[in-house]
């Protein structure tokens, strides 16, 4: 038996590393059930079930993302393993699915509730939300739950309806209708059609809609903040939920959950109504003339062009002919100085500046260290194309004095005002600078490209085509 016993353990130890597939199967000869993580490492493969939305998993033009995607394949990455996405037809489907053991885990931006605690087990909370009701400006807009008159309509399935549910006991007459085909951002749709009246839509949803569609706002908090976990099957075995703890304990701790939700949630937490439906209306009626010029000088440098387009519009809002009281001119607004650099003679010309625009841009990108990751490239050379590289790489040198990582947009972010400030601007090279000017315009453009992203990108295949607002709908996009 001993014998058995030290060979089994010698053959195990081989395979684990050399032939995962017959590691299992190897266990069991030997009389141990392989664990979750073991069954998940020997098949190489993490099954994790979600949901289309812009907040949680969608096909981009560069491949799947979204934030819980980004999240579910980091840690597939962690243990070793392929992420395999799931999205089931329903949202009152994935916790059903989830408790039967038919998914390793759901990432699905899922309210940790005391009901669903009784069907799954929630690991580490790594967001906080608030559901909001929502409604339509124009419309009346409700006080309290008791001003909706049955005029409601969410979820079926989700930690809005069994809010409601609670809520019922203080407000008797409250009524609702469930919806189990569309998700929260469907619902959300049909609230600005003007098709249902209100909804209840998690504070983050919201956020990104509005950007959207921007007559959509929030009435009143339903509650207080929830938090967001991922969902396991209830199981005694912990390999798999401790591993996901380890993991979110090491994210958290090296900053990369922080620069996650920055990447998603950061630059749109101020909303300004009146410029969303401006640039609406410009992407309708000034930007078809010059896209394919912007597609043009994108390719040349080997952009997105939307990126290149979403800086067009927050320098000039698409126009040639605009001129800044410090004289920098035409739609990517190029000094005197840059224009020449660049063998722009006319920058008034649409064609000469964008070209302009993008070869600057291109400069600043090649002056970022190479070392530095993606979007974080990206936002530091915008940063440097609106106040100069010089300024930038002051703030990254007092954003490594104030003990932050210099190459992270989310720690540059925070450093870069301090140029304003005499007791900081006077241990720089370059001196004062408005350093706040270029942390709003890095997330002005950021808003622009997302939304140009949102109406330019197709549904995944098998997915209904999302209905755009009328001004959106135009052959040029």
């Amino acid at each position: 038996m001993a014998v058995h016993s030290i060979a089994c353990r010698l053959l195990t130890a081989m395979v684990r590393f050399a032939l995962p597939g017959l590691f299992c199967l190897l266990l069991a000869a030997c009389g141990r059930q392989p664990n979750i993580l073991e069954q998940v490492k020997a098949h190489n493969e993490l099954i994790v079930i979600t949901r289309n939305s812009p907040t949680t998993y969608y096909e981009g033009s560069d491949g799947p993302t979204g934030f819980e995607y980004e999240l579910a394949k980091r840690f597939s990455e962690y243990i070793g393993v392929e992420l395999r996405v799931v999205v089931p037809s329903n949202f009152s489907d994935i916790l059903p699915l989830t408790a039967l053991g038919d998914a390793n885990l759901a990432a699905a931006g899922l309210t940790v509730t005391e009901k669903r605690q009784g069907k799954v087990r929630f690991g580490p909370v790594y967001q906080e939300i608030t559901p909001q009701l929502v409604y339509r400006s124009g419309s009346t807009r409700p006080k309290s739950l008791a001003d909706l008159n049955g005029l409601l309509e969410v979820v079926a399935g989700s930690s809005h309806e069994e809010q409601l549910e609670e809520l019922q006991q203080e407000f008797p007459d409250l009524s609702w209708q469930t919806n189990p085909e569309l998700d929260s951002d469907d619902l959300l749709i049909l609230v600005w059609q003007q098709l249902i009246e209100y909804t209840i839509a998690d504070s983050n949803e919201l956020s990104v809609n509005r950007h959207i569609y921007p007559e959509l706002k929030p009435a009143f908090d339903i509650s207080a903040p929830e938090p967001l976990a991922w969902a396991f099957p209830l199981s005694d075995d912990d390999s798999l939920f401790n591993a996901a703890g380890d993991f979110f304990k090491a994210i958290k701790e090296d900053g990369t959950l922080d620069r996650l939700i920055d990447r998603y949630y950061g630059h749109i937490s101020d909303f300004d109504y009146v410029g969303t439906r401006r640039y609406q209306a410009h992407i309708e009626q000034r930007l078809p003339q010059y896209r394919d010029i912007f597609i043009k000088a994108a390719n040349e440098i080997d952009m997105d062009w939307r990126l290149l387009a979403a800086i067009g519009y927050q320098e000039s809002h698409w126009d040639p002919e605009a001129v800044s009281p410090t004289g920098v001119r035409g739609i990517m607004m190029l000094t005197r100085a840059a224009a020449k650099d660049m063998d722009i003679e006319d920058r008034n010309d649409p064609v000469q500046s964008i070209r302009g625009g993008a070869r600057y841009l291109a400069r600043m990108l090649q002056r970022i260290p190479e070392r530095v990751p993606e979007p974080d490239r990206t936002w530091l050379a915008l940063a440097a194309y609106n106040v100069g590289h010089g300024h930038l790489e002051d703030a990254r040198i007092l954003t490594q004095k104030n003990k932050g990582d210099f190459d992270r947009w989310v720690d540059v972010k925070e450093n870069l005002p301090l140029l304003s400030q005499k007791k900081w601007f006077q241990q720089t090279r370059y001196g004062y600078a408005r350093g706040r000017e270029p942390v709003r315009y890095v997330d002005n453009i950021r808003t622009y490209y997302d939304i140009l992203v949102w109406l330019t990108e197709k549904k995944p295949e098998g997915q209904e085509a999302i209905q755009l607002p009328p001004q959106f709908d135009s052959p040029a996009l």
